[in-house]
């Protein structure tokens, strides 16, 4: 594979994982209901940290060097991706 299509479909991945985690946080729901977009905006953004934090734990299988900086900060975004949730919807 030619190194642009490798960078197009790199990219693809990602446009594809940022319109299925914005359709599956709910953002039709204030369409319908005629509600404010903020708790789906806030939704949103807490789902692509969880997801950096996903995509720096693959790249601690994948990297030689920095491993060690990739697993934890991977660890924290989703630790603090799953913390925020819990504040989103009033539990903590």
């Amino acid at each position: 594979m030619t190194n642009t299509s490798s960078i197009a479909l790199s990219s693809f991945k990602y446009v594809y994982l940022i319109i299925f985690f914005t359709l599956i946080s709910g953002i039709f729901y204030p369409l319908i209901s005629n509600s404010t977009f903020h708790d789906e905006i806030s939704g949103i953004l807490i789902l692509f940290l969880g997801l950096a934090g996903g995509v720096l734990l693959y790249k601690t299988t994948t990297s030689e060097t920095k491993k060690e900086i990739f697993f934890g900060t991977g660890f924290i975004l989703i630790g603090f991706s799953i913390y925020c949730v819990f504040g989103l919807t009033g539990r903590v």
